[in-house]
């Protein structure tokens, strides 16, 4: 577990400062209240921007004509870029790197699939696997990783029954998941050389895997995403092979670890606060906002870049076209200027609604709605039926600098 001051830069950049939340939170309200921002120019990097309070993290996230997604969205050193180029791997090409008319017309493929009317139609199957997965936790015999035996492949389960993905395959899934977004874990890097060569090799398996999805749906569609994926058209043409990979990879990937990440650490909050469980117990219908405050407190996606599309200027800083800023989405969830008390969690807090884990605007995060349901639903069938739950050792953050959260999270319990 990380610990002791770490640079400004490292406290973005390393995956090791993200091993230690509470310190890596410590030092970053420090900088928040002090500067509000931090220009980083660490050797290795482009310089950048880092954007700490939720009022510029607004105002560039909504803002996507001055401020522009790349295929470099993501944060990391320039010569991984170069040497990711030159092996041969398409460049990103998600929803999250595309702007304007190209992601409009990208998004509009699956969105109605994620439109609330749509999604609740699936409640009473997310009502099933939450079912499921209390069950099994009843039968793992009153104590267990709720990380990683519970919150990964409950959500896994989710996304992939919606996906179409096969049961069997999930582990395969998750393991992709792990190598794209948690690479730099030793824990999750397998036997890669080092963490772009485990991007590199999931992207390949994903590319493979797909593939063969793609051509199977074409034959025989069925009422699954995967489906509409594998036919979607984009100006009245199948949609390019480079961005159905992508399509398929963010869904795939997105679409569950995050979740993971949030009820994981969420469970952790109520832990470290009991009362929290109580209040939730006394009030069932407390569900909704404190899934949001779970949300808000968990930010599991640690930071987009965003790119200037001409000179400019934020959080008092000039900004070159091309330039670019990091959004830091956990540091603007905590900003003292927006929500009360902003570095306790409390579920009953009236402000937790504007939280900035989805994003705002246009990139709004396409998945929430099933976000939020699976961890409602998930709490307001566990809690009921639990007697106790207590901590049986001390949590476990991923080492990830872009997504990432709680990865063990050992609990013994008791069930009514």
């Amino acid at each position: 577990m990380a610990t002791g001051l770490v640079s400004p830069g490292a406290l973005f950049s390393s995956a090791r400062a993200w091993a230690d939340m509470d310190a890596w939170h410590d030092q970053v309200a420090e900088l928040r209240r002090k500067q509000g921002s931090v220009l980083v120019a660490d050797e290795g990097y482009e310089p950048y921007l880092v954007l700490l309070r939720h009022a510029d993290v607004f105002a560039v996230s909504r803002d996507n004509t001055h401020w522009l997604n790349t295929a470099r969205s993501v944060l990391g050193p320039d010569a991984e870029w170069q040497q990711l180029l030159a092996s041969g791997m398409p460049p990103p090409a998600t929803l999250v790197h595309l702007d304007g008319d190209a992601h409009r017309d990208h998004r509009a493929v699956t969105s109605p699939w994620f439109k609330p009317a749509s999604v609740g139609r699936r409640q009473p199957r997310i009502d099933e696997l939450a079912r499921q997965f209390v069950d099994r936790m009843r039968d793992l015999g009153g104590e267990c990783d709720f990380a990683r035996d519970i919150a990964q492949p409950y959500t896994l389960r989710v996304i992939m029954d919606i996906y179409g993905v096969p049961e069997e395959d999930e582990p395969l899934m998750l393991d992709l998941t792990q190598g794209i977004f948690g690479a730099g874990d030793p824990e999750y890097i397998g036997d890669a050389e080092d963490p772009l060569a485990r991007v590199g090799s999931a992207v390949m398996t994903f590319v493979q895997y797909f593939n063969t999805m793609t051509a199977d749906r074409r034959e025989c569609p069925r009422d699954d995403l995967a489906t509409v994926i594998a036919n979607g058209e984009i100006d009245g043409c199948p949609m390019g092979d480079v961005e159905r990979l992508w399509y398929y990879i963010i869904v795939a990937t997105a679409g569950h670890d995050t979740t993971s990440f949030a009820l994981a650490g969420g469970m952790d909050a109520l832990l470290r606060d009991p009362s929290q469980i109580e209040a939730l117990r006394a009030d069932p219908d407390l569900v909704v906002n404190a899934t949001d405050e779970i949300i808000r407190w968990t930010s599991p996606v640690r930071h987009f870049m965003r790119y200037a599309a001409a000179d400019t200027e934020v959080a008092g800083h000039p900004v070159r076209k091309d330039g670019r800023v990091l959004l830091s989405y956990p540091s603007a969830n905590r900003d003292e200027d927006v929500f009360s008390d902003s570095m306790r969690f409390d579920i009953t807090r009236k402000d937790a609604e504007r939280l900035l884990s989805f994003g705002v605007g246009a990139h709004f995060c396409l998945g929430s709605q099933f976000a939020r349901r699976e961890i409602r639903t998930f709490l307001s069938t566990l809690l009921p039926e639990l007697d106790h739950i207590e901590p049986a050792g001390p949590p476990e953050w991923a080492e990830s600098h872009f997504v990432s959260g709680v990865k063990h999270l050992p609990v013994r319990y008791r069930f009514r």
